[in-house]
């Protein structure tokens, strides 16, 4: 089954509000000081790089 012009699954960013990623921000950042040692490397990583990434576009703390 293909997928129509503008469907969700279509590999596009969500695009989103400074605020809402001031919001995402502060969650990913909670959910990273939570993280259990346990925890894949490469999960950390990835999380790092998306905190870092959002920080950048937001404008840091």
């Amino acid at each position: 089954m293909r997928a129509f012009e503008g469907q969700h699954s279509d590999n596009v960013a969500i695009k989103r509000s400074r605020d809402q990623k001031v919001v995402l921000l502060k969650q990913l950042r909670e959910q990273f000081a939570a993280l259990k040692p346990t925890v894949a490397p490469g999960i950390r990583t990835a999380m790092a790089k998306r905190i870092s990434d959002l920080e950048k576009e937001v404008g840091g703390r």
